[in-house]
């Protein structure tokens, strides 16, 4: 999962893009991302729900949503 890129629950902004900066290993109990602000996180995970992940760019303002690789909540607030 290194460099992809998911959404992670956020207090003020309901979800906030983060990229994948290690190897998530099965049995992890962090997932070690970068918001997009460039600040470093160890976001602890539950490894029975992953968050979810991100669209890529170019899907972004997509007027079909069912043309979304992913479709959730978060992708869905996002688009």
């Amino acid at each position: 999962l290194q460099y992809n890129r998911v959404w992670i629950p956020d207090n003020e902004e309901v979800w906030q893009s983060a990229e994948i900066t290690k190897n998530y290993k099965a049995g992890d109990c962090f997932l070690h991302v970068q918001l997009e602000d460039g600040t470093d996180l160890s976001y602890p995970v539950d490894p029975a729900a992953l968050p979810p992940l991100r669209n890529p760019d170019i899907l972004v303002g997509e007027n079909d949503l069912t043309a979304l690789s992913y479709l959730h909540e978060p992708a869905v607030l996002h688009n």
